[in-house]
């Protein structure tokens, strides 16, 4: 039987060192996923090993550690993978606008320089924004090489008509998304109805054209974690590109644990498929310590390739000024005020 999880061990060492150059999609081997047919009896054999899960998830943080200049490379290299979100009720154009200039400028150029980094053309992996803002966002970006994301298919519930949803999709990419993070409807998991969940996913898939499909799963409202794997792994035979955590709107959004089913998840596809699928943590991550802990969790888990934006993406909004702090106090020996940094 596959276990997606079943030993709290893994002995692999850790990342020593960090290429921060951000690059395109194929930069990362990150080929579009073709998908493959819904394997029901695949789908039977998943089992999770909740308490090994938890064990192996909580050595992340307390086994493993970077320091001084290998801190902050790492840190630069999170910048790169970062989606940078603004997905409020209140969002306007000039609050886009600004969001896109610290993409395009994620440090100060006074840090950057104290770093030796003014050359390497740092940037965010991508801005993630609603579809009402994607004119704003394409504008801002235009010529920089950053990718707009749109999220989709009824965010955050998915609980809107499937056509209108596919519709949406459609929409978003005319107007020149090319990245879209869709939300699965979470009923579909937590009734076992895996065929509608393929259906639904293959149906955005299709949608999507050239643009990048990142399927939300939503793991706070999946129950288990074997519904998490289940799903990651449904998802992918759909043609996803990416797996998703969170909106980022749930009770509970992205953890390690969660994040540990869902990698193992994309391993597992890799094996049987030969297929490299991307991972993006969202939700609830605000630190640059936690920015750390999901980059070993990448590096161990599923190897270097999963440290460039094209395989591994966090969606946040305030980890980009922590992490800008930390480096600031790596140069100076002090910590800023948060002013100090701000969105734009």
């Amino acid at each position: 039987m596959t276990s997606i999880v079943d030993s709290g061990v893994d002995d692999r060492g850790p990342a020593t060192q960090s290429n921060v150059e951000a690059g395109p999609w194929a930069e990362g081997g990150a080929a579009r996923n073709p998908g493959m047919a819904l394997e029901l009896d695949w789908l039977r054999e998943v089992r999770v090993n909740r308490s090994a899960v938890e064990r192996r998830a909580a050595t992340i943080p307390a086994r493993r550690s970077v320091k001084k200049d290998w801190q902050a490379a790492w840190l630069l290299k999170a910048i790169t993978c970062i989606d940078l979100t603004t997905l409020s009720g209140d969002d306007t154009p000039g609050r886009v606008r600004r969001l896109c200039a610290k993409g395009r400028l994620p440090v100060r150029r006074d840090v950057l320089e104290a770093l030796g980094a003014q050359n390497l053309g740092l940037h965010v992996g991508a801005i993630c924004v609603y579809h009402a803002m994607l004119p704003a966002a394409l504008e801002a970006l235009e010529g920089s090489g950053i990718p707009v994301a749109a999220v989709s298919a009824g965010f955050p519930a998915g609980l809107s008509p499937l056509e209108e949803r596919v519709r949406e999709v459609e929409a978003s990419v005319a107007a020149g998304a090319q990245e879209i993070d869709i939300v699965i409807q979470r009923g579909h998991v937590l009734t076992g109805d895996w065929q509608a969940l393929y259906d639904e996913v293959r149906a955005f898939r299709a949608a999507c054209g050239e643009a990048h499909l990142k399927t939300i799963i939503a793991t706070g409202d999946l129950a288990i974690l074997r519904n998490t794997a289940k799903a990651s792994l449904v998802c992918m035979m759909a043609g996803a590109d990416f797996i998703k955590t969170s909106t980022g709107k749930e009770a509970v959004n992205a953890t390690l644990p969660v994040s540990l089913v869902m990698v193992r998840a994309i391993r597992t596809y890799r094996e049987r498929t030969g297929i490299r699928i991307g991972f993006k943590a969202a939700g609830g991550i605000s630190t640059a310590k936690d920015a750390l802990d999901y980059l070993t969790l990448m590096k161990e888990e599923l190897g270097r390739p999963w440290l460039e934006p094209g395989l591994f993406r966090i969606g946040a909004s305030s980890l980009l000024g922590d992490i800008e702090r930390q480096l600031e106090h790596h140069v100076t020996g002090r910590y800023s005020a948060s002013r100090r940094h701000p969105m734009g």
